[in-house]
């Protein structure tokens, strides 16, 4: 769903769409269920869970996002020190509990997900949440290192971010019976 009418906003959202289509199908459904939960837009245990492990994981991830508010309040407006402790110890908990559901598989999916849970003031916080969670001991050290090598270069010494809120936010999209269809 594109969040503005207009010709630049609807280029961001196809572009933010041909992104979001490019992650794996896993990747996809975490991203839709996580903001689901995080932005409290539907009941997430009525849409995503299929069995009682999955309704179990999507309790946990309900409780971990409880800390959102706290975290959205806390972005820094600045690059200043004395704002980085309160803001960047919850986020990196959150961060290395969704890196823990082995759904997010790269920066890219991550900072996908995050720019839409916290907004776009969190995007110079991202590679340095990222790279602090995804090095946790709680990950295998093949996924950290699978990790870690997916945030290129460019995204690591970022000169400057965009304060441009998203454009797209993928949502559970009901299946069509294409038999029920008229021909």
């Amino acid at each position: 769903m594109a969040s503005k009418v207009g010709p630049a906003a609807g280029a961001m959202a196809l572009v933010e769409m041909k992104e979001f289509a490019g992650f794996p199908a896993g990747t996809q459904r975490y991203i839709r269920r996580s903001l689901d939960i995080g932005l409290e837009r539907e009941d997430a245990i009525k849409i995503w869970s299929r069995d009682m492990v999955e309704a179990a994981s999507i309790k946990a991830q309900t409780k971990m996002y409880e800390r959102l508010d706290e975290i959205r309040a806390l972005v820094p407006d600045d690059s200043g020190l004395d704002a980085v402790e309160p803001f960047l110890t919850p986020l990196i908990t959150l961060s290395a509990f969704d890196l823990g559901q082995d759904r997010l598989n790269s920066f890219s999916a991550y900072r996908f997900l995050y720019e839409r849970l916290i907004g776009p003031g969190v995007r110079p916080w991202l590679p340095s949440s990222f790279c602090a969670a995804a090095a946790l001991p709680h990950l295998h050290p093949e996924k950290r290192r699978k990790l870690l090598q997916s945030i290129s270069e460019a995204a690591a010494t970022a000169p400057g971010w965009s304060s441009r809120s998203p454009a797209f936010y993928p949502q559970w999209v009901d299946k069509v019976d294409t038999n029920a269809l008229p021909n």
